[in-house]
């Protein structure tokens, strides 16, 4: 099965895409998880792509293109991907299904987590990771018995940079521009399934897998 999850920063997409990896065992192919890690190992790959992020501006096509379709053609996704992160534009869209029609693939279904914009910046804008073991709290919602100190470990938590309210209404507007001109293109291939992703991961993951179902 060859999936796209689409929805804003926030949208809990993430966490959907592991629960659908692990029902319907395709990898998940996270565009922000490849530059992340190179940003972390201080690749020129990663440098480019974190002057982007911490602007809350997208990385431009032609990089995320290169590494996405790359990311697919290996042997793990003979049987199925699910993409969370790419494509983000209509002319990512436009390169995926070109360079799936050349290896005689389509995609299956593409997903949409529908989430309102302020509750996006309430998670978002709440959300701390331990530095040392990568748990991860929100402020209010996952409290650690210590204020700023992780319960598994004790190290010290953290905000992402490009994690405050201004820079995430950014990200949103740039979603909103960007991305969500998807939802028509998709909408008009009769791809799309939209998920109400105000409802809880457990309930959002039992109405993506009965969308799939159909």
């Amino acid at each position: 099965m060859n999936l796209i999850i689409l929805g804003a920063p926030g949208s809990g997409k993430g966490t959907q895409a592991v629960k659908l990896t692990k029902r319907f065992g395709v990898p998940a192919i996270s565009t922000g998880d490849i530059f992340r890690a190179n940003i972390a190992g201080g690749t020129e790959l990663g440098k480019k792509a974190k002057a982007y992020m911490d602007r809350g501006e997208l990385v431009p096509d032609e990089i995320v293109i290169a590494i996405a379709l790359d990311r697919i053609d290996e042997c793990d996704c003979k049987d199925g991907f699910l993409l969370d992160g790419f494509p983000r534009t209509t002319e990512q869209a436009d390169a995926l299904e070109r360079h799936l029609a050349v290896s005689g693939r389509s995609l299956d279904k593409v997903i949409l987590i529908d989430v309102p914009a302020d509750e996006l910046v309430r998670r978002i804008a709440g959300r701390r990771t331990c530095a040392d073991c990568g748990a991860s709290y929100h402020i209010p919602d996952i409290l650690p018995a210590k204020d700023g100190v992780c319960d598994v470990c004790g190290g010290e938590l953290k905000r992402r940079s490009d994690d405050n309210e201004a820079t995430v209404r950014n990200r949103i507007e740039v979603y909103n521009a960007n991305t969500a001109p998807l939802v028509d293109y998709y909408g008009a291939k009769t791809l799309l399934a939209r998920i109400a992703g105000t409802t809880g991961p457990d309930n959002v993951f039992a109405d993506t897998v009965k969308a799939l179902d159909k």
